[in-house]
């Protein structure tokens, strides 16, 4: 019998299942805070870790959610012309307002508010990868045809 979950890791695997996903989230002592502690802690490549980090427009104040492939940084130009206003950093409250989830844990879906999303193309040439599940300790592993799904992204490149 496993551990039961934390509260956040809880609520992602509670989303999971409510949109008909069979994926587990799994939580460890140990945080993977980083994509490339991640990748070492499930086995992988580093470009297989979902990193799903908010954005903030500068204009309208929408919070905006780039899931990007673990090996890329997030070309904000490119994301702000797909949008046609400039993105920037979103701070660490404004970030846990709009998801109900601190940085370090944010997942590709269950969010507090809906958001516009970008999905990394990158992050298609995999046959699965590993998203944060609500906390720096939690994870699940997916395909990444179901992300797209789960999470109403659009496939983009971000880098």
């Amino acid at each position: 019998m496993s551990e039961p979950l934390s509260p956040s890791a809880q609520k992602v695997q509670d989303v999971l299942t409510s949109l008909g996903f069979a994926y587990q989230v799994v939580e460890s002592a140990q945080p993977t805070r980083t994509a490339a502690e991640a990748a070492e802690r499930v086995g992988c490549e580093v470009g297989q870790i979902v990193k799903s980090l908010i954005f903030k427009t500068k204009q309208t104040d929408r919070a905006v959610l780039v899931i990007t492939s673990g090996a890329n940084q997030v070309n904000e130009w490119r994301i702000g012309a797909l949008l046609k206003e400039p993105l920037e950093k979103a701070p660490a409250a404004f970030v846990r307002e709009r998801t109900g989830f601190a940085i370090g844990g944010i997942p590709p879906l269950g969010h507090a508010t809906p958001l516009e999303t970008f999905v990394d193309q990158d992050l298609m040439r995999y046959q699965e990868v590993w998203a944060a599940a609500g906390t720096p300790h939690a994870l699940f592993r997916l395909v990444p045809a179901d992300l797209v799904k789960m999470c109403g992204g659009r496939v983009v490149k971000v880098s």
